[in-house]
């Protein structure tokens, strides 16, 4: 893997809001959730696809492509869609519903809420441009969905970091008895994480890269720019482990604290705002248990961001692997 050179990069356009999430230099797999699902689709005839007028958007076409009749075009109307989705799984289908996560969460959170999550369906909500994936501002960066939907009972809350997180993880989703939602990366996506005989496991974390000097606990795709961190820290002299978290609830927290009880420097490295979401998670699994050790957030800020280049807005909020590595050199520099 490379990391990103914004000296050596062309100047940004306009296409640089919905750019891909992968550094320079990363392998990527086009649309992993839509073939994925193909392939759990041929041999489960309860599978259904649902979108709110966003198939290509979501890579859930190629499924409509493979399987027409089981493909339903649901208009913009994700209240309406969530609340068939549950009506199909009723009479024991299998639906897998996709929209923007901006959507999913603030528009349909009742519907999800009363008609999926309190009678426990199973119907797996795929929400692209999760966190900040996408320039077009405060409309479609969906910064908090995670703190939204913690408190929901039932709910199952993945946060794939590359497209084999997303491949393993869809036929999990379609076996597990209850409703989920899924941070979803869409398009060219970045595949990372077979380098690491790493597995993805419903409700596991997983520690993708040992280190003796620095803890990376991530989620989502900044898992990617941990590993990536962590190579250039290497070039510093810094050891630094990888934990991976892919799925925030239920939270593993035996895994994440069994890695922080050691003396070395732990943040969390999420693509959410920095209320809510993974670090509060960690948070909360510490004031739980004897483990005395701080932990530092890589998150996005409470706030609405700006619109513009997605490089560049990642640098700016802190989550390009430059910043990454600087804000680790930072809080070694202040540790002495």
């Amino acid at each position: 893997m490379s990391t990103s050179n914004t000296a050596e990069q062309k100047p940004l356009r306009s296409a640089a809001m919905i750019a891909s999430i992968a550094d320079p230099g990363v392998e990527t797999t086009r649309a992993p959730f839509g073939h994925a699902l193909n392939a759990v689709a041929a041999r489960d005839e309860r599978i259904v696809g649902l979108t709110a007028d966003l198939g290509k958007y979501t890579d859930l076409h190629i499924f409509g492509r493979e399987h027409p009749q089981r493909y339903y075009q649901m208009g913009m109307a994700e209240q309406l869609m969530l609340g068939a989705a549950a009506g199909m799984a009723q009479t024991g289908l299998v639906p897998f519903v996709t929209t923007y996560s901006v959507f999913a969460t603030r528009r349909a959170y009742d519907f999800l809420c009363l008609d999926i999550a309190e009678p426990e369906l199973n119907v797996n909500v795929m929400a692209a441009l999760p966190g900040l994936t996408t320039g077009y501002g405060p409309s479609h960066q969906a910064t908090e969905d995670i703190s939204i939907l913690r408190g929901m009972p039932n709910l199952t809350i993945v946060d794939p970091a590359d497209a084999v997180d997303i491949e393993q993880a869809v036929p999990q989703l379609a076996a597990a008895p209850g409703p989920s939602y899924t941070r979803l990366l869409r398009g060219a996506v970045p595949r990372v994480l077979h380098e690491y005989d790493y597995s993805f496991e419903l409700g596991k974390a997983k520690l993708v890269r040992p280190g003796t000097d620095v803890l990376l606990i991530a989620s989502g795709l900044m898992t990617m720019r941990a590993l990536l961190a962590a190579e250039k820290l290497a070039a510093h002299d810094v050891d630094v482990a990888v934990l991976h978290c892919p799925t925030i609830k239920p939270f593993d927290a035996e895994t994440v604290l069994a890695e922080i009880d050691s003396p070395r420097l732990t943040l969390t490295c999420e693509n959410h705002t920095v209320i809510g979401g993974l670090f509060e998670s960690v948070a909360a699994a510490l004031a739980r248990r004897p483990v005395g050790r701080p932990v530092h957030p890589i998150a996005l800020p409470d706030e609405f961001l700006d619109a513009g280049a997605l490089p560049t807005l990642h640098d700016r909020y802190g989550l390009s692997t430059d910043a990454v590595v600087a804000r680790v050199l930072t809080e070694l520099d202040a540790q002495g």
